[in-house]
């Protein structure tokens, strides 16, 4: 089996960025990898991601939104993650069950005891051997998607279903993540989502080098 590394953060975090640059370092190196991501990891998980991000889409419940992020997880673990792993691969995932755990149980407050059950029974208990967290400040990740959007060219700023969330919404996710970082220490590398992109990308490579030579 391969290594299952997950990279999370809040909504502006560079986590995005970091799991580029380390994709391309595993492909530079030789290392046989796969860049994937949730929700859109699958041809079903591109639909349900454009419903799940797309601002102009119908209302969606708070526990419909639950189910949809769980749909997308289940097909891509079966379709696309086990086969990588069985393989050998290294699986870079842009989000996983933790960002679940933040969003809807921290972020819109669903049951969380609910929210790990669903979690473990889409994934099929497939747990990460490592997961990269990139703490930012809401503020300052939000100003991120405000300029991300300015330098593309987009004025107003065009936002997703959870950009578009009031900034206590996104406080409430930043202290679910930090909370799961102290339940799994062991699981969970943390990383100061303001430090220079570079500096982090090494950070990143360094803890990812030493996993694989275990």
């Amino acid at each position: 089996m391969g290594y299952f590394i997950t990279f999370e953060g809040i909504e502006g975090s560079g986590k995005t960025t970091q799991i580029r640059k380390a994709a391309g370092f595993l492909a530079a190196e030789r290392i046989p990898c796969l860049l994937t991501e949730e929700p859109g990891g699958t041809g079903l998980g591109r639909i349900l991601r454009k419903i799940l991000l797309d601002k102009t889409a119908l209302r969606i419940g708070d526990r419909a939104e639950l189910l949809l992020f769980a749909a997308d997880r289940a097909q891509h673990v079966e379709e696309t993650i086990l086969p990588a792993l069985r393989e050998g691969k290294v699986v870079l995932c842009d989000r996983f069950s933790d960002a679940t755990t933040a969003y809807q149980g921290f972020g819109r407050g669903l049951d969380r005891d609910a929210v790990r059950w669903l979690n473990a029974f889409a994934a099929g208990s497939l747990r990460p051997d490592r997961t990269y967290l990139f703490d930012i400040s809401p503020d300052e990740g939000l100003e991120r998607v405000r300029m991300r959007s300015a330098e593309n060219g987009t004025n107003p700023p065009e936002k997703d279903r959870f950009e578009g969330e009031a900034v206590v919404f996104h406080r409430k996710i930043r202290e679910g993540y930090l909370a799961l970082a102290r339940e799994e220490p062991d699981r969970f590398r943390v990383f100061r989502g303001s430090d220079p992109v570079d500096s982090l990308h090494r950070e990143v490579v360094r803890d990812l080098l030493e996993l694989l030579r275990r």
